[in-house]
């Protein structure tokens, strides 16, 4: 009986030992929770910085203060800072660590132009000459502190290797990460990691549309435009004929093709021709080679407005974006990782908040509770509606991202209501999301390296036989461009 009695606890105390097997947290999962932790104790610092920049409110290229702070907050958590990289004083690369793998994590901080908000569900501006309205003050606050997390568990020797914030200013038609590219920054990198402000939580497994810009620039001859117009040309009428054969061009270009333009420039007085107009243009189609044949007729109208005008008309590339490519082997990866992290949750007054401006948006907006979903992975074959010069990264290592709903549900990019949002906590508490799951994302990659290689020979398959070229050649950054 007692030999009996014997067994029955060993098997007992084996099953017990078996369960605590079964149960406990490994490597990865105790990473991921220290990390996931050191993001949210790291909170309140993480809010006040991107309110900060939010304020600040900075173009593209113009981000002094919001690259000094980022550059201040990675020096003083143990980064190795480079500044003015690739030519333009806002960027910088900042380094923890030595040897493979090398992960990096692209962090962006510029405004928008003539979109002043407060933070307020109701237009009201708020007495600056730009806002946030795409997030990008979320957008590089969240990397820097995805990287933070992960530079102190390579301190703690958790696992070795290299993690890199890249600060990438001019994002909105700057073109900024393709003068990065160009300049080799990203020539050792493994993978690289970004995330984007949005109005809902999904891993990014929709492409981007390539990209071209540039301003045209004609010159005419000024004259009174009563007293004696025969004398004058003028610019402006190269300008309006350059954009009434683009509109004509319409009908005869590939239906995916988007061509927007503003006149930057366009005299001061009627009553004087003016000797001097700019226009403004972006060219868009989801396939590069496209966008550079499209570009090239849009160019073709600017000349021919030129000698109809009897005017002459110089042009300047401003930015060159290439689609995004797409990397399933991360993306199943940082799937995992965001529905872990979950979504966001909004208090009484957040609920109210986002009440009152879903009420401006004059369409019908989803429900609230879409913010705390995350969206299944799926593929779409579109390339969606926006560019983004990560495309460019894309083409030189395997990038994976993902949104977060920094946003009230329905919210439009580039609005005044994004402006709003982004002055609030709905919009950091989307960014801790981001933050999380980056950091989660890099831990897989650091601790298991056949995904990096996995995730390689899928991005070689895609690439083919394609040697990487800027759409933009070889001119300089575009410092001036929002001048």
């Amino acid at each position: 009986m007692k030999i009996f009695s014997l067994i029955i606890t060993l098997l007992l105390l084996n099953c017990c030992l078996i369960a605590q097997r079964k149960t406990a947290p490994t490597k990865d999962e105790q990473l991921k929770t220290q990390a996931s932790a050191d993001i949210q104790t790291g909170y309140t610092q993480y809010k006040d910085m991107a309110l900060q920049i939010w304020d600040y409110a900075e173009v593209g290229y113009k981000e002094v203060k919001s690259s000094a702070l980022l550059q201040k907050t990675l020096k003083e958590n143990g980064f190795t800072v480079e500044a003015g990289v690739a030519g333009i004083p806002t960027a910088f690369v900042a380094t923890y660590g030595s040897g493979s793998p090398v992960i990096a994590i692209l962090a962006e901080f510029d405004a928008l132009p003539g979109l002043s908000q407060t933070n307020a569900p109701e237009k009201t501006s708020a007495g600056k000459d730009a806002g946030h309205a795409c997030g990008h003050h979320l957008f590089g606050v969240g990397s820097v502190a995805a990287g933070i997390s992960i530079k102190k568990l390579i301190e703690e020797k958790k696992f070795t290797g290299t993690i890199k914030v890249f600060g990438c200013p001019a994002e909105e038609g700057g073109s900024g990460k393709v003068y990065l590219v160009r300049a080799g920054l990203f020539k050792d990198v493994d993978v690289a990691i970004h995330w984007h402000p949005g109005n809902d939580n999904g891993v990014t497994m929709t492409s981007a549309l390539a990209n071209m810009s540039a301003k045209f620039r004609f010159r005419g001859i000024s004259a009174h435009a009563a007293a004696s117009p025969e004398r004058g040309r003028s610019s402006l009428d190269g300008v309006e004929a350059m954009d009434h054969m683009v509109n004509m061009m319409r009908e005869h270009i590939p239906q995916e093709t988007r061509i927007h333009y503003v006149i930057t420039n366009g005299g001061r007085a009627p009553n004087v021709i003016p000797d001097f107009a700019e226009v403004y243009y972006y060219v868009r189609h989801p396939k590069r080679d496209q966008v550079q044949s499209i570009f090239n007729r849009v160019l073709n109208a600017a000349n021919g407005a030129a000698v109809g005008t009897d005017t002459k008309m110089e042009y300047e590339i401003i930015g060159g974006t290439h689609d995004l490519l797409l990397n399933k082997t991360l993306a199943e990866v940082m799937q995992k990782n965001l529905e872990k992290t979950g979504g966001i949750q909004y208090t009484a007054a957040e609920v109210d908040f986002g009440n009152k401006l879903q009420s401006t948006f004059g369409f019908p907006a989803p429900p609230l509770t879409n913010a705390g979903n995350i969206k299944p992975l799926k593929i779409e074959m579109d390339a969606g509606g926006g560019s983004t010069d990560v495309g460019d990264v894309s083409y030189v290592v395997p990038t994976v991202g993902l949104r977060t709903a920094t946003w009230v549900p329905g919210t439009p990019a580039h609005s005044w209501q994004a402006v709003a949002c982004g002055g609030t906590e709905i919009g950091t508490k989307g960014m801790i999301v981001s933050a999380k799951t980056m950091a989660m994302t890099a831990i897989d990659l650091f601790l298991h390296p056949e995904l990096i290689q996995k995730a390689k020979d899928e991005f070689k398959q895609m690439i083919g036989t394609y040697q990487y070229k800027a759409l933009l050649g070889d001119r300089k950054p575009a410092l001036n461009y929002r001048d």
